[in-house]
This record gives C-alpha cells, sequence and structure tokens, in this order.
C-alpha cells in the first residue's frame, strides 16, 4: 500500500467553489451509522455529510446535507469515477460495507462508530479485495454548524501522523494516513492493493483534555458487531416483513440515547418536509409521544430493559409538578429547547430556514398523556414491577389530566394555529383514564378507580356527540370541522373501538378519499388546504400514517389489502431499509428527516398486524380493552397488541 497526499489529484478540487459536497446523495441515499449517543450519516458516493458530536443534539462537525461542502464533510471513496458501489450492514448491526468496484480492482470500506466507548469515533476501514484501488479522502472539519473554523495541527510523526482540529470547547483527533493542507481542507490518496488495510478513525473529545489514545480497531469492531448482534437476538420478528421490521427494531434502538434512554424523533434538523418551502424542522429531541410509542414497539418484542431505562429518563424529565410537563424535552430530560434559524445554511435543496432547536416545546398536547400512560401499561404487562416513584408520578400526570382534560390543545402534528378539541386527542385522554383504571383493576395499584372510570364515560360521550359526523359516518379532526386526519386510525389500536365497527369503517374510508394521494394508497396526514396549522405550502404522504393505515386493514380483515399497501411502504425504504418521515409519490424520493423513529416504529406495529392476521404469534401481546357503550371486552386475535401508536 503507497499513499499520496497530493490535493489536486481529488475529484473535491474539481468541483467549482460553493458546489454542493455531495450533489447526487438526496435524502434516501444516506445510510446511518451510530453508537446509541449520536450517529453520522454516510451517502452512496462515501461522503459523511451530517455528524454530530458527541451526542445527536450537539452542534454539527459535518452539515454539507444542509449546504455545500464549505459546511463540512468527508469524502472517503476510488478515485475512479467510474466506480460502482454496493453496500449493506454487516448482519443485525449498525457497521456499514460498501465494495467498490472499479476497473483495476475491488476494495471494502467499513464503516462504524464504536459502541460504549469513552469518546465518540468514526471509523472507515478500507480493505483490499482484488487487483489496485486508488482512494482518497477530503476531509473538511467544520464545528458549531461550520460557523467556526478550527486550528487544524499536524501531530505524530511518519509512522503515526494525526490531525488536531480544535475549535472551542471541542476537538477531533484523525489518525491514518497523513493528510494534507490545501485551502481549509485535508487530503489523502492511497493505492490499495490486494490484502491491504488502512484505517482512518476520528474522535471526537473536549478541547481542554489530551487527545485519547489511539482505537484499536479490529478490537472495536469485533466487540460493536457483537453488541448489535446480541441486542437483536432478543427481537422475535414472523412474517413477510420480519426483515424489513428487525432493522426497524434496530434503528429505534440505534435513536434510543445509551445513557440516559431518551429517544430522539430523527439525527437530522430541517431536512424539509415540502423541499424549497419552510416545513423545517429540528427532530433531534425526544418527544414524549414519539418516545413512548417506540417503546411500545420494544415492549412488544420482549425487550423489558429498555422499557425500565426509558421509564427512568421519564421520571427525571417529568419530575415535579404536572402542570410543568412538556411535550418534548433535550436527550437528558432539558426543558429549554429553544428556536433559532441558522441563515449561513442554505439548506437542503434550497429549503430554508435551517432550524435547531424546537418551538413545539411550549405546546400543549393533551394526547401524550394517553400515550405516555398506555406505554406505563405495557411495560406493567411484560412485567416491569411498578416501585413507589413511577406510581406516584402516573396519579400525578392523571391528576393534572383530570384538572385540565376539557382544554383544546395543539393536537398531535403540533398545529401552530389556534388550540382545538382534537378528537385524537380527546381519545389519548380516554386512553389515560382507562389505563389508571386498568392499574387499580388488574394490578391492584391504588387510585380513585371510580372517578377515573367516570371521566373515562364523560370524555367518551363527548367524542361520541361532537367528535363524530353522522351525516358522513366519521370521526372528524376537531370539533369545529367535517375534514379527516390519518391520526382518527389508532383509535382501534388504544382499544377506543373496534377495528372491525361500522364507525372505524366510515372513517377509513373517508381517510381513503379526502387523504389518498393516488393509486399507491399512501395518505396524508391531513389537507394542509384547510389552513388548520398556521402553515404556508404543502407536504407529502406521512409514512407513519399509511402504516397505520395497514395496520387497520390487517384488523379489520381486509389483509390482502394490509400487504398491498405494506409492499409499497416496504418498498420505499432505501437499499438499507431506512425511511425518512414522508416519501414524494412522484418521484420516490425521501422527504423530511430520518431516519423517522415514527416511521419505522408504525412499520413494525404494521408488520405484527400482519402477521397476527395471518395466524403467526409475534411474541408478546398486550392485551387492549375495546369499550364500547360502557361495556368492556378483550381484543382477539387480529386486534392490535402491543401498545399504542
Amino acid at each position: 500500500m503507497s499513499t499520496d497526499t497530493d490535493p489536486d489529484r481529488t475529484a473535491d478540487a474539481e468541483r467549482p467553489p460553493g458546489t454542493p459536497a455531495n450533489p447526487l446523495n438526496r435524502i434516501e441515499d444516506h445510510a446511518v451509522i451510530g453508537d446509541t449517543s449520536t450517529a453520522a450519516l454516510v451517502g452512496r458516493d462515501g461522503t459523511i455529510d451530517w455528524a454530530c458530536l458527541p451526542r445527536f443534539d450537539s452542534t454539527a462537525t459535518f452539515a454539507s446535507l444542509l449546504g455545500t461542502e464549505d459546511h463540512g464533510h468527508w469524502t472517503l471513496r476510488p478515485t475512479d469515477p467510474t466506480a460502482t458501489a454496493h453496500r449493506k450492514y454487516h448482519g443485525d448491526t449498525l457497521v456499514l460495507s460498501t465494495v467498490w468496484t472499479t476497473a483495476d480492482g475491488v476494495v471494502e470500506v467499513t464503516e462504524f462508530m464504536p459502541v460504549g466507548a469513552h469518546r465518540p469515533s468514526i471509523v472507515r476501514r478500507v480493505r483490499g479485495l482484488s487487483g489496485t484501488v486508488e482512494v482518497q479522502q477530503t476531509l473538511r472539519i467544520r464545528f458549531d454548524y461550520a460557523l467556526a473554523l478550527p486550528w487544524v495541527r499536524q501531530i505524530g510523526g511518519d509512522e503515526d501522523p494525526a490531525l488536531l482540529a480544535t475549535a472551542g470547547p471541542g476537538s477531533v483527533i484523525v489518525r491514518g494516513p497523513r493528510f494534507r493542507a490545501s485551502d481549509h481542507r485535508h487530503t489523502a490518496t492511497a493505492t490499495i492493493h490486494d490484502g491491504d488495510v488502512l484505517d482512518t478513525v476520528l474522535t471526537w473529545y473536549p478541547s481542554h483534555r489530551e487527545p485519547p489514545a489511539p482505537v484499536d480497531v479490529d478490537a472495536e469492531l469485533h466487540r460493536t458487531v457483537g453488541w448489535w448482534t446480541d441486542w437483536m437476538a432478543t427481537a422475535r420478528t414472523e412474517g413477510r416483513y420480519a426483515d424489513a421490521a428487525r432493522r426497524s427494531l434496530l434503528l429505534l434502538r440505534a435513536m434510543t440515547h445509551g445513557e440516559t434512554g431518551g429517544v430522539v424523533a430523527a439525527v437530522t434538523t430541517s431536512l424539509p418536509e415540502d423541499p424549497g418551502g419552510e416545513r423545517n424542522w429540528d427532530y433531534r429531541y425526544v418527544w414524549l409521544r414519539d418516545a413512548s410509542l417506540a417503546l411500545a414497539s420494544l415492549i412488544a418484542h420482549g425487550y423489558r430493559d429498555e422499557a425500565a431505562h426509558w421509564r427512568g429518563w421519564l421520571l427525571r424529565a417529568i419530575a415535579g409538578d404536572p402542570a410543568d410537563v412538556q411535550i418534548m424535552y433535550g436527550i437528558a430530560g432539558e426543558r429549554e429547547l429553544p428556536e433559532r434559524e441558522l441563515p449561513h445554511l442554505p439548506g437542503y435543496a434550497g429549503s430554508t430556514p435551517v432550524r435547531v432547536g424546537n418551538g413545539a416545546y411550549t405546546q400543549y398536547q393533551g394526547d401524550v398523556f394517553g400515550e405516555v400512560l398506555a406505554a406505563l401499561h405495557d411495560a406493567r404487562e411484560l412485567g416491569v414491577e411498578e416501585n413507589a416513584d413511577s406510581w406516584a408520578l402516573q396519579r400525578a400526570l392523571l391528576g393534572y389530566v383530570e384538572e385540565h382534560w376539557q382544554e383544546p390543545d395543539n393536537g398531535i402534528w403540533e398545529m401552530r394555529g389556534p388550540r382545538r378539541h382534537f378528537t385524537h386527542s380527546r381519545a389519548m385522554i380516554w386512553a389515560a383514564f382507562d389505563r389508571g383504571v386498568a392499574a387499580v383493576e388488574e394490578f391492584g395499584l391504588e387510585g380513585p378507580v371510580d372517578r377515573w372510570r367516570t371521566l373515562r364515560d364523560q370524555v367518551r360521550a363527548e367524542i361520541e356527540e361532537h367528535g363524530w359526523n353522522a351525516a358522513r359516518g366519521s370521526y372528524r379532526q376537531h370539533y369545529d370541522t367535517d375534514e379527516v386526519d390519518a391520526s382518527l386510525l389508532v383509535l382501534p389500536q388504544i382499544g377506543y373501538v373496534s377495528a372491525h365497527d361500522a364507525r372505524m369503517a366510515g372513517t377509513v374510508a373517508a381517510i381513503e378519499q379526502d387523504l389518498s394521494t393516488g393509486s399507491d394508497g399512501l395518505v396524508l396526514r391531513y389537507r394542509t388546504s384547510s389552513g388548520f396549522d398556521g402553515l404556508t405550502g404543502a407536504e407529502h404522504p406521512f409514512l407513519a400514517c399509511s402504516f397505520w393505515l395497514v395496520e387497520q386493514y390487517a384488523a379489520s380483515g381486509r389483509i390482502d389489502d394490509a400487504e398491498r399497501l405494506m409492499d409499497v411502504l416496504v418498498g420505499y425504504a432505501n437499499d438499507v431499509g431506512m425511511l425518512s418521515e414522508e416519501v414524494d409519490v412522484t418521484t420516490g424520493h425521501h422527504v423530511g428527516n430520518t431516519p423517522q423513529v415514527l416511521s419505522h416504529l408504525t412499520l413494525v406495529s404494521a408488520s405484527d398486524a400482519i402477521a397476527r392476521a395471518r395466524g403467526a404469534s409475534t411474541g408478546h401481546r398486550t392485551r387492549l380493552p375495546v369499550h364500547d357503550g360502557g361495556t368492556r371486552s378483550w381484543t382477539g386475535e387480529g386486534e392490535r397488541a402491543g401498545g399504542p401508536a
């Protein structure tokens, strides 16, 4: 193996100034690598164009995904412009393997982030498989979303060269081949022969510390593969879509912070719902709703430790006065998430503003109480024992709901318009009281069960009076409209109504008529033309809503329709099984932040629903009560099991 550090030989040198570092990398062209503390996105062209170190919500070190090459990236690929790549994950892991084939040879690039390491590292190993291949690396290190150009210097000797970059509180050290500087970038070229191995490792550390010791790549690769493989060994997935469900469970774990237990909604910010528009949000935080639903998916597949870990996060995050409960928090339970714009970043596909923080943390969304209490009920059913603090917290939450259940809210979709009585939110309030009743009746916990039962029935009566559109035979989005909303599809999943009920049949028909985007059968969240969300522009089909529709089809006996739509949805996953928030059905391109927790957890639930409908067992089942006219019955085969979604 020989190395050449002439920067003029890099393809990067041929790009005009200001052009994207990865013009061919669309959202769906990315794979994610991570260590359960943070993650990086790797494009098909070998470019890492998004990485926040050391946490998911830290400032970006590589941000060219939201700008140009000048905003930070790390490209590693053959110099042969005709080289082709085939990539996949190593088994049930987040270790990415890309095989590059050129006219002169073949190399494999293995990329991963060591799990459980003291400092976050990105490892990129090149191994020669045949012939001779020249590979190049181009490194533009930036800090604070490219607002801080670091001081970069060479350290080490000829045998152990290293690049050290520092700006403010953070530093990174890059060990491997010697890089050369040219116009605020660093480049290195190496010729890889059959059997050669070239490792490059980037490690973040606090700048006031000494540089950490080099990473033992062989040991960390072995340990990381083993960690992911062992974790996935617990998963029980069956049926036609088991492979997609396993990959989704793995991604859910990847976005669960290893130390705190907080589940981020996605690893990115500001990837647009409406390319070129303003619907660009920061998803690197913990929504109580998304985290609860992710927990429900993990619980349904037997992950008891994750349930206990998340409950601990919840106790810490919302400790204190229930009146102060927020819909979302930082990864460690931080409460202040002020939203600001980064005007120096031009945005993905010119979509501005680029936002960090999320102003929705100040909203009131009544549905989160139902989702949290339902997830904790699922944990009880899995065998996670209550302690004095955990049940006291749930009683306090129910006490708050008792006082405020009649208030309007901003709804599941975080409408920035006036607060309203959203039917989905009202149903989740019903679910909160229902799980309180079940905790007393089924688990012997102490609480004012008669009062909770009465309030549960009051909420139901209100929904049936105001949330039901008798003229259309459908539930409505909120009490002041005849519009429908895809969130109504969860009513059977929480046990409010049977999936077979005529009321759900009418609601499904209305959703199919109003929200379907075409022959594929994918659905929108709601019609943005109604003007309720307080934003301009439109959006694309929301993948979680379409997975909810799959689940409803399966639970109501429309199994062929469920599989037809599921085939379409799974077909939109990229080559490594990742889904973003939405999809453009006209082009097939992914839209919105990625990978999206809500998309993947609803994929798991939809897969389970189809497997149950086809008669397969899906492991742990949570019995959900179906109420009708004040009576309680239990769901049977074909009904939702495993928690609300």
